[in-house]
């Protein structure tokens, strides 16, 4: 059993309401009793429920227990609350299954069985549930927005271009892992795909004409007609942007798919580039028949390779000088330290990409006052 995580409460009140939520990404989601008839949300630890992020205000909102039902205040704060993605201007009355943000931290609003004390929430089907409810939101709302992770020219480091990775807003929805578990649900993978992709494009048009944006795609979007239309798209989206298309090596099953593929990414002055390159079947026989502009090595390849066996190296080594003679541009993935980049640049790779320079972050982490949307 947890004990109450706020002994300082005054009077607690019975109650079925609760907010569900983590009060760090790395806590578990748990679900918070609203048991008092004013009850406080904010970053300083006397309130009733104390959430530990620079962005919440000290006091930043309050609910109210009425007969009417729940309702939620925001006192003043710096970064605002919001509920369903609406900024909350005075007050608002709350249901069960609305999301209420408090600046970057959000909650789910709950309503169920009596209870007196937070607890856990281990695979909450209601959860499961609300992502797939607010996945058309994540899709059509704008709540989908895109992270860049530098990608570097060997040796000298300049940053040549950004991968383009999806974030979100929505609770139980903020990663790409939760977010494609519920695609996978409504069988809507590409269509999410699509999406994170053209945002990428669409924000991604405040870096400097030269950058070169590597865009992901998803084994199910495959299929000739609708990825090249998507692609077409992309490209009226940004005329200009260099762009590179990124196909996942295991994807590549089907040689007369890809060659197509290839022909409609020239015609549109598009890179190609095979993904994750060694973690499955390494596909020789297609990297002889199409050869793709860059080669991406997987992370388990080339992660602390510098401490790897003298055979590993060898092998390593191997494969990035016979791609180099190939004019396949190489990409080490999963480079964190010094002696890792220092290690691959004696291998004769051309690129990299990893926590040495940089981690994915929002464009204003490059592009000082973008005009871009920001979470």
């Amino acid at each position: 059993m947890i004990s109450d995580p706020f002994p300082h409460q005054c009077e607690p009140v019975v109650s079925d309401w609760y907010l569900a939520g983590q009060l760090t990404p790395r806590d578990p989601a748990r679900e918070f009793p609203i048991h008092a008839s004013v009850f406080s949300v904010g970053r300083k630890p006397d309130n009733s429920l104390s959430i530990p992020s620079h962005s919440v205000s000290g006091y930043h909102a309050e609910f109210l227990q009425t007969e009417a039902g729940l309702i939620v205040r925001d006192l003043n704060s710096t970064n605002g609350t919001f509920v369903n993605g609406q900024r909350l201007e005075g007050e608002v009355q709350v249901h069960g299954g609305d999301l209420v943000q408090f600046a970057t931290e959000v909650f789910r609003v709950g309503q169920s069985t009596r209870r007196n004390e937070s607890r856990t929430v281990a695979n909450d089907s209601s959860d499961q549930a609300m992502a797939l409810v607010q996945f058309d939101r994540l899709i059509n709302d704008g709540n989908a927005f895109p992270y860049y992770q530098p990608i570097v020219r060997l040796p000298d480091q300049a940053c040549i271009g950004y991968e383009v990775l999806g974030r979100s807003r929505l609770f139980g929805l903020q990663m790409p892992a939760q977010m494609f578990l519920a695609a996978a649900q409504l069988n809507m993978e590409a269509e999410l795909s699509e999406v994170f992709r053209m945002r990428g494009v669409q924000v991604g048009s405040d870096f400097p004409s030269g950058i070169n944006l590597f865009l992901n795609t998803h084994p199910k979007e495959l299929g000739p007609s609708r990825l090249h239309t998507s692609l077409r798209l992309l490209r009226e989206a940004d005329p200009n942007r260099r762009l590179t298309l990124e196909i996942h090596e295991g994807a590549v099953t089907n040689i007369d798919t890809i060659r197509e593929l290839s022909v409609v990414l020239n015609d549109l002055n598009i890179q190609l580039a095979f993904d994750d390159f060694g973690v499955g079947e390494a596909r020789l026989l297609e990297l002889a028949e199409i050869r793709p502009d860059y080669l991406k090595f997987d992370m388990k390849l080339t992660n602390n390779i510098h401490a790897a066996s003298a055979k590993r190296q060898e092998l390593v080594s191997l494969f990035a000088r016979m791609l180099n003679d190939l004019g396949i541009n190489t990409l080490a993935e999963g480079i964190e330290t010094k002696e890792c980049h220092e290690t691959i640049c004696q291998m004769g790779f051309k690129f990299a990409q990893g926590y040495y320079y940089g981690r994915p972050e929002a464009i204003s982490r490059y592009v000082p006052n973008t005009t871009a949307e920001m979470p």
